[in-house]
């Protein structure tokens, strides 16, 4: 088999994988949840190639991504519930009945009325959506989730919060100005501290997580998105840190024998010398 541009070779390799006869002995016993863990890391690739703008890596990435979406519209098949096919149809109906103004007739022509109608036309599916489930019996738990129901419990803690809270915005429940969400982060900090002098494990998980959730919420509020944020800090410690471990190298000195005020010194130089490049 000659690799190939067509998607339906990767269908065949995919099929010639899951072969209960000839295939791969890996792949065979792969479920859907097996290969979650797998489609959720290869998107955190696709991510991470974008972030260092390396387009080689993006283009292998993105092709490792759609192995997995291949991957489950196979086991989908298999099971007798979905095909590829059928994942291609469901996407294309949903990109042209989101975008009237480009496949019909709508007067959405700026990027807010379009933002408007998208979310006007998302509603509308999400009724449909729960009209059907109600009809196969599987609506229980839509019910009971209310409006914050379509918030997926699989989303990175960071992005569940921030989605969270921009649904509850959506009817009202938030501040209007920053100011309010940095007193309430003080507020948690003080919980935080209280939790930490009683030393309960339990209520400090609780406290630390409503101090991280408040502080999604100023991100939310200035625009500046929690998940990007926190990934450039771990871009700039595992920047600071290398500078330390190359210095203590350079002085033959190592991570392991050298003393935290030695580290924190270097910590201040690698601060330095990036405050001087971005002059």
């Amino acid at each position: 088999m000659e690799p190939s541009k067509d998607i339906s070779r990767l269908i065949e390799i995919m099929a010639a994988l899951r072969d209960p006869k000839t295939g791969c002995p890996w792949d065979i016993v792969q479920t859907f949840e097996t290969i979650k863990p797998y489609t959720v890391e290869e998107a955190y690739e696709v991510a991470d190639a974008i972030e260092r703008n390396d387009p080689d890596d993006l283009c292998e990435e993105l092709g490792d991504l759609l192995l997995q979406v291949v991957f489950h519209a196979r086991m989908g098949e298999e099971a007798g519930l979905f095909s590829f096919g059928d994942v291609v149809e469901a996407i294309t109906r949903k990109m042209i009945r989101r975008h009237p103004h480009v496949f019909a007739v709508s007067d959405a022509d700026t990027p807010e009325s379009v933002k408007a109608q998208w979310d006007e036309i998302k509603r509308q599916e999400k009724r449909e959506r729960a009209e059907r489930r109600a009809l196969r019996g599987t609506a229980e738990h839509d019910v009971k989730a209310g409006h914050l129901g379509d918030v997926q419990r699989s989303f990175p803690a960071l992005t569940e919060a921030l989605k969270l809270q921009e649904r509850a915005a959506k009817v009202g429940f938030d501040w209007s100005e920053p100011e309010p969400i940095l007193d309430k982060i003080e507020e948690e900090i003080a919980e935080l501290r209280e939790a930490l002098a009683e030393g309960k494990p339990e209520k400090i998980t609780d406290e630390l997580g409503d101090l991280i959730f408040a502080l999604v919420n100023i991100g939310r509020h200035v625009d500046a998105d929690p998940e990007q944020a926190l990934r450039g800090t771990n871009t700039k410690f595992r920047r600071r840190f290398s500078y330390i471990e190359n210095s203590l190298k350079e002085n033959s000195e190592t991570l392991e024998d050298a003393t935290l005020e030695r580290m924190e010194e270097l910590w201040q130089a690698a601060k330095g010398i990036e405050r001087q490049l971005s002059r």
